[in-house]
């Protein structure tokens, strides 16, 4: 088999394969046979068909097979062997000419290709680089613990409403006059929540009222929203559209969210028995964990300002006719994307593959790899920050250990994780490379850089 490559510029290139009879003949021979071993055709015995009528049957077919095969391989052989850097896949030739597969003995194929441009970029402490480490305040950390210890809260009854009071009764509709409506709407056992109430009047007259009181309101100033409404009065909203006037409720219980007792108990629920025995030693290993998950979000920052610094150093072309084709060919093939939406999409795909670039050479100047070792401890990482992701702050280690082992036996999550731990030893390389501009943020300000375009 005969390839060689013709350059037509810089970035694009075609790779042409002449495959001749010999190349193909023995292995399309092989498969003919073997299908006249496996034949069974009324009128011969088995494995007696003729090989004639085999080929006739099947030759053209096996013969499409066998070639696409020897193409594919010697295709992917040439791009191994020439260390060819090329970006997407190759694809058929535009210059393809017709292949008559019937007639023909001789074939030859073309490919299109693009050449990944040459990066060289210097990366050094004039690079400076952002990271902000999130500040903890006291509001912030009380925050923290109120939700984490809410969690183990419960609702109780009580004897008396509240502002944040959940009520259950049964509420009916009244006219001008304060009358029961005869057939008017009834609700029985509903329940509505003092603390969604928008009017501050209604709410104050709720406050205080214990099981059997009465209090009577215009729902619609209670709850302007005709949903809350529609659930209050198990009605559609359709009709709670058309709702207005005073109802009364009469109160048959009253409960309400009771955070936990600050004891042994509950820090034992939270972060496992004996780990934390004061209130004091709480709010300790609350503040880490916070520190933790910050420290994380900081590194996620750093990653996107440093992508887009040195995404900046890199000035090249891209063979854009080329990637739209191929990312066409490469997305959804059932429902391919149209121009407009391939128009629309180059512009994250390209700065996606100039980071890819960017990324590739600080991996081969700096000669970066990962083992086994690096995977398992990136896997654990992620299994912490799922399970950090609901809130789960103090997992045991096993249960931490058998989560990873489990994502690494998935092909698809052992290869996502392989990827992440190089991008962390790629991260860990920028960040002693360049000049570091430390940084404290309140919360507030932090989330806000994710909000700038």
């Amino acid at each position: 088999m005969n390839i060689i490559r013709e350059n037509i510029d810089e970035l694009n290139a075609v790779i042409k394969l002449t495959v001749e009879k010999e190349d193909y003949e023995s292995q399309v021979a092989e498969v003919l046979k073997n299908y006249q071993r496996k034949a069974q055709m009324p009128g011969f015995r088995p494995g007696k068909v003729p090989a004639s009528l085999i080929k006739k049957m099947y030759g053209t077919s096996v013969l499409v097979d066998e070639i696409n095969k020897l193409v594919s391989e010697n295709l992917s052989k040439h791009l191994a062997e020439e260390k060819l850097d090329i970006l997407g896949e190759p694809l058929p030739s535009e210059s393809q000419e017709p292949i008559d597969f019937d007639k023909d003995e001789k074939f030859e194929f073309a490919f299109d290709i693009a050449l990944a441009p040459e990066v060289e970029i210097s990366i050094t402490k004039r690079d400076k680089i952002p990271f902000y480490t999130i500040e903890i305040t006291d509001d912030l950390l009380d925050g923290q613990i109120k939700n984490l210890t809410s969690r183990f809260g419960e609702n109780k009854t009580v004897d008396k409403t509240t502002d944040k009071s959940l009520i259950k009764g049964n509420i009916v509709e009244l006219d001008k006059d304060g009358n029961v409506v005869e057939g008017g709407i009834f609700a029985e056992e509903t329940v509505l929540s003092s603390s969604v109430i928008k009017d501050e009047k209604i709410q104050k007259e709720l406050v205080g009222k214990a099981v059997g009181d009465e209090v009577v309101f215009d729902i619609k100033k209670a709850y302007p929203n005709d949903t809350e409404i529609s659930y209050i009065l198990k009605i559609s909203k359709e009709e709670a559209e058309e709702v207005k006037g005073n109802f009364k409720l009469t109160i048959s219980e009253i409960t309400e969210f009771v955070d936990p007792e600050l004891d042994q108990e509950l820090f034992d629920k939270m972060f496992g028995p004996g780990v934390v025995t004061s209130e004091e030693e709480m709010k300790d290993k609350v503040r880490k964990d916070l520190e933790a998950s910050f420290l994380m979000e900081s590194d996620y920052r750093f990653s996107l300002d440093a992508s887009e610094k040195l995404k900046k150093k890199l000035k090249t072309e891209f063979p854009e006719a080329f990637l739209k084709r191929w990312l066409k060919m490469a997305t959804n093939k059932e429902e391919p994307l149209t121009d407009e939406e391939i128009d629309n999409e180059m512009p994250r795909f390209l700065d996606d593959l100039r980071w890819q670039l960017v990324k590739n050479f600080i991996i081969k100047k700096n000669e970066l790899e990962i083992d086994n070792e690096d995977v398992v401890i990136y896997s654990k990482q992620a299994a912490k920050a799922q399970f950090m992701q609901y809130g789960m702050n103090s997992i045991p280690e096993e249960y931490i250990d058998n989560y990873a082992t489990q994502m690494l036996q998935d092909e698809n999550q052992a290869r996502q994780i392989a990827e992440g731990a190089m991008n962390e030893k790629v991260m860990t390389f920028v960040k002693e490379a360049v000049k570091i501009d430390e940084q404290t943020i309140s919360r507030d300000d932090f989330n806000k850089l994710f909000e700038q375009k």
